[in-house]
């Protein structure tokens, strides 16, 4: 029977981490900012927008919302990031995607300061990560090792596997997993034998987007598996890429959904945020954990 890995906890140990250090830095006359810019109205980008500026107010971060209409042209957006960038009390700018058709996303990345890329999209950003000299991280990766770290659960000389390609999740949990001396598989669709290589995982993170798509035949016996999905199954229940019921007893330490990795990807955005008033202020980083 696995352990349940609590990621509401420790992102909670994490937002606690993130105040103490905002009540620092205010005492030195720096208030931490975040702006996040959201264009449209889709209803699950304003959600993660509410959860965004409560966790905000929890860890004393000054926020700015910037609510967009679906019209918003290209020009409209590059022409408010560019004010965001040259504004001192904003220390970090997140623009939620997805964009409504017609926008590119690309280019709005790109235009964010790397110094502000609190989301650690810029390719400035995802060079630095590579080379492992990075000031953020993303979030939700960064949030998948901070979990393994609270577990104690070792990563060096472990056969890693990573299920999913994305540059948001797939290639950043390969790298980090890498840079902590893991020996990493990426699969993907074109994957021949997928069972098979993820089998052979000591650390399996999934983050392929599909409603339990990871059974119990994928996993190996005392395995660690990270659930990163976030889908809705045929009855229109929230839960994960992992078969939970099916995998759970094979597992030797499991995140649940919800509860595990998504609250962890608001408490390290925060953790970037405050990360980011460091920086501009040529301040020492957090320290990350050994």
């Amino acid at each position: 029977m696995a352990k349940l890995i609590d990621g509401k906890a420790v992102s909670a140990e994490v937002k606690n981490q993130v105040a103490k250090e905002v009540t620092q830095l205010k005492e030195q006359g720096i208030v931490p900012g975040l702006a996040v810019v959201l264009v449209g109205n889709d209803p699950a980008s304003r959600i993660y927008v509410n959860n965004k500026k409560k966790a905000c107010e929890v860890t004393g971060i000054y926020s700015e919302e910037y609510a967009l209409p679906e019209s918003t042209t290209q020009q409209e957006l590059l022409d408010l990031i560019r004010q965001l960038n040259a504004k001192k009390t904003i220390h970090g700018i997140l623009v939620q995607s997805p964009l409504p058709n017609g926008l590119d996303e690309s280019a709005v990345v790109e235009a964010i300061d790397p110094q502000k890329d609190v989301d650690a999209f810029h390719a400035y950003n995802v060079g630095k990560i590579m080379i492992g000299e990075y000031a953020f991280l993303p979030c939700t990766p960064a949030g998948v090792i901070e979990l393994l770290h609270s577990a104690g659960i070792e990563i060096e000389g472990k056969n890693c596997v990573v299920i999913g390609r994305s540059n948001i999740v797939g290639k950043p949990m390969a790298m980090l997993l890498l840079h902590h001396n893991g020996t990493v598989t990426i699969c993907h669709s074109r994957t021949k034998d997928l069972p098979r290589i993820c089998s052979t995982a000591d650390i399996l993170v999934s983050a392929v987007g599909k409603a339990n798509f990871v059974t119990a035949g994928m996993v190996k016996e005392g395995a660690v598996v990270i659930d990163v999905g976030m889908n809705r199954d045929a009855s229109g229940k929230l839960c994960g890429d992992v078969d939970f019921t099916s995998v759970e007893p094979i597992a030797s330490y499991i995140t649940p959904v919800p509860g595990g990795v998504g609250p962890m990807t608001i408490a390290m955005l925060m953790k970037n945020t405050v990360s980011a008033a460091k920086l501009q202020n040529k301040l020492p980083l957090f320290q990350e954990r050994p």
